[in-house]
């Protein structure tokens, strides 16, 4: 069985949220890249909280992401829902290794090795990958 573990929301104040979430949830610090985005976990749960880059855009959830075992088993079950298969992630992203939606277009995140680690998904199965940040 798939698992929920990530949400995204888009913010125009991700430092903002952050305090607001581990002070209110006691979440901590996972990630702080370049971006100004801040990722954060229970334990469980992650929450990216994304930069909102685009004026007018609205903000708000942005993308879930599934912990997945079988690749090719949701991919089977994507295509009898007449979705593609899902498009690789780009190497530098830290978690998901592949993104598809739903069939109202939203984004959907699928991860094989998880959303505990920060690891690039250009360096999954290398030595030497990221850390996780402490916060």
């Amino acid at each position: 069985m798939a698992k929920l573990r990530h949400i995204a929301i888009i913010t125009r104040d991700p430092e903002r949220l952050a305090k607001f979430y581990t002070e209110v949830f006691e979440m901590k610090v996972l990630h702080r890249p370049p971006s100004g985005s801040v990722f954060l976990t229970d334990g469980v749960m992650n929450v990216a909280l994304l930069r909102n880059k685009a004026e007018g855009k609205p903000n708000g959830l942005n993308h879930i992401g599934f912990h997945i075992e079988n690749p090719d088993e949701i991919n089977a079950r994507l295509a009898e829902w007449g979705i593609e298969e899902p498009a690789r992630r780009p190497d530098d992203r830290p978690y998901a290794e592949a993104r598809t939606t739903d069939p109202d277009g939203n984004n959907i995140d699928l991860s094989v090795h998880g959303f505990e680690r920060v690891e690039l998904v250009g360096d999954q199965g290398k030595k030497g990958t990221l850390e996780t940040a402490e916060g």
